[in-house]
């Protein structure tokens, strides 16, 4: 059990932090300039100055494009047609086409993102070099957008995603030891011995449930130093505040964990229905997109999600400074999850030899 409590959450958060990000960086980008003009060529410069873009190949067939997109060799084709400058100093408008690789439409949406804003610019220098129409240069002098991002101004998703690692680990720890636990002693045989004792029902299970508890909250805190030293995840809110949430949060937990090893008889019964449980809390909970996307009827099967109530708790709490006041809904749904669960943990179980 030691390097799973240990080995595994250091190891899982230093490599999850860095892997699971929305953010993008080197998307191949296949340029067709068909146009070769100094306007064309500049607006290929804007791409090439981007940090989210790297141009690998270019060429001046939109089907040699398309082929290294079915190879997966590039991600998004930018194609300037011909007259493309001609058109925009004598017309005032010229079309250009960019074709995104959709397999992965969270992928394709950020690629759209980026380019719109890159080409957004180039537009806007456009209109700056020619002057434009009076009423565009008016509009380009005097509107002024500033933008503040509160609680992330750098908008790091590092800050976004290290939350919610931390909550997984702790619930993957707290669930998995725990259901483990009685399930290793009924393979051993030892359950029988305890089972014959005068203990009761409650005493037994409360001593299985304890140590794991505290476990689980010096994984929490454990989790939170390291993100502070490797990510320099901010704490604005009460860590107080905080552990007290978790530790009610933990009881949930670990009853699930406790229910599921009163159902399961062996070792692998248990992996596998922690396995769907875990899975199907975590993909709901909101840890790499908002709950806000999903569909009205998951929202509302969701409130029986307790992975959620903790994601936006320890976010709300760390991020953005919040007080029991704004988290007040969630103390009371988690801790009547844990009544529910806890008792039905000890009802489950069969003290028989």
């Amino acid at each position: 059990m030691l390097p799973i409590i240990v080995i595994v959450p250091l190891v899982q958060l230093i490599i999850l932090a860095h892997a699971a990000t929305m953010e993008m960086k080197l998307i191949k980008l296949f340029v067709v300039d068909k146009d070769m003009s100094s306007t064309s060529k500049k607006l290929i410069n804007k791409f090439k100055g981007s940090s989210f873009f790297v141009i690998n190949r270019t060429g001046f067939s939109v089907r040699e494009a398309e082929s290294a997109m079915l190879q997966n060799k590039t991600d998004a084709i930018l194609h300037v047609p011909v007259n493309f400058e001609k058109r925009l100093y004598s017309e005032n408008s010229s079309d250009i086409q960019l074709l995104i690789d959709a397999i992965n439409g969270l992928k394709a949406g950020l690629i759209n993102a980026y380019s719109s804003a890159v080409i957004s610019g180039f537009n806007t220098e456009i209109l700056k070099e020619r002057g434009g129409n009076k009423s565009i240069n008016i509009n380009l002098k005097r509107i002024r957008t500033h933008y503040s991002y509160w609680y992330n101004p750098e908008l790091n998703f590092k800050l976004y995603i290290v939350p919610g690692i931390l909550v997984i680990l702790v619930s993957m720890i707290g669930l998995f030891l725990t259901a483990l636990n009685i399930v290793r002693e009924k393979e051993s045989g030892t359950i029988e011995q305890i089972n014959v004792t005068p203990i009761r029902k409650y005493q037994l299970l409360t001593g299985k449930l304890l140590p794991f508890w505290i476990i689980a909250l010096f994984e929490l805190g454990f989790g939170l130093v390291l993100a502070e030293i490797l990510f320099d995840i901010p704490v604005e809110g009460n860590l107080l505040l905080l552990f007290s949430f978790a530790a009610i949060y933990l009881l949930v937990v670990l009853g699930i964990g406790l229910f599921i090893s009163t159902v399961a008889n062996t070792q692998q019964q248990v992996m596998f229905m922690v396995f769907f449980i875990m899975i199907t809390f975590i993909l709901m909970s909101g840890v790499f997109t908002p709950e806000e996307s999903m569909p009205y009827w998951a929202q509302k099967v969701n409130l029986l999600n307790p992975f959620s109530y903790f994601m936006r708790v320890i976010r709300m709490v760390l991020l953005k400074g919040s007080g029991f006041k704004e988290v007040f809904n969630e103390f009371v749904s988690i801790l009547i999850f844990g009544i529910v669960v806890l008792n039905l943990a000890i009802w489950r179980y069969r003290k028989i030899a």
